[in-house]
């Protein structure tokens, strides 16, 4: 059974720093970060490919958000510095087997999300 949990959420301050970290227990995937604003559509942030070979961030994020895994405990972390009040969303640790991808329709798997919120 697959299962993904996520941790390390919750209020900062503009220009500060959250650090994600997603746990997948039942296989090895690749990886992605999403994230979901009130009355948005769910939208790509990160993803990194089942040995961590390869990563992609998407442009808003690039140069403030860094996408990694460890593979001895099969997680991902998401290290997020600079960060804005447009960044406040709920975040959702995806997987999928085989490459990583860039739409959210892609992955199987996902966790139960976790808030992230970013006051100016």
């Amino acid at each position: 059974q697959v299962q993904l949990v996520e941790s390390g959420g919750g209020l900062v301050q503009a220009g500060g720093s959250l650090r994600l970290s997603c746990a997948a227990s039942g296989g090895t995937f690749s990886m992605g970060w999403f994230r979901q604003a009130p009355r948005k559509e769910r939208e790509f942030v990160a993803a990194i490919n089942w040995n961590g070979t390869s990563t992609d961030l998407a442009d808003s994020v690039k140069g403030r958000f860094t996408i990694s895994r460890d593979k001895s405990k099969n997680t991902i972390d998401l290290q997020m510095n600079s960060l804005k009040p447009e960044d406040t969303a709920v975040y959702y640790c995806a997987a999928r087997y085989g490459s990583m991808q860039y739409v959210a329709g892609m992955y199987k798997y996902w966790g139960q999300g976790t808030q992230v919120t970013v006051s100016s």
